[in-house]
């Protein structure tokens, strides 16, 4: 089992990292994961949440409000829709997304009156949305 595996991170923006780790905290849409060397091949999508990084360098942090990532035995990429470091994030910032996710909800009210379906998932944007800005503390 090698002890490392390749990380990279980009969003739109930049590229964000690109290095070596021994492990990595996912905020997957269907609950947190942790990809370490030897994972099983597996693509999920994100949640806005807080991606932590393990390796030795050291640790870090990235906000990502949601995206797609890509694990398998010797490496994990990540394309998020929007990502910084947490050092990085401002109140204004989160609450700029938090009115964008509201906005959203808003619109999916509108628009899809009788299907629940894309409204519950504008609604859970939104609630994860005001759990990153209460969990980071900015």
């Amino acid at each position: 089992m090698a002890d490392t595996m390749q990380f990279d991170l980009v969003s739109p923006e930049r590229s964000l990292a690109s290095l070596e780790v021994t492990s990595v905290l996912v905020p997957g849409a269907d609950g947190d994961m942790t990809a370490m060397p030897d994972h099983a091949p597996v693509i999920t999508t994100l949640r806005p949440g807080v991606l932590r990084i393990d390796g030795p360098a050291g640790q870090a942090e990235y906000l990502v409000s949601g995206g797609f990532a890509e694990i398998n035995a010797t490496s994990l990429s990540v394309l998020a829709e929007k990502a910084m470091p947490i050092g990085e994030v401002t109140r204004s910032q989160i609450d700029e997304m938090i009115e964008e996710a509201r906005a959203a909800h808003e619109t999916a009210k509108e628009t899809f009156k009788n299907e629940p379906g894309p409204v519950d998932d504008a609604a859970k944007l939104l609630s994860d949305m005001v759990a990153l800005g209460d969990h980071i503390n900015v």
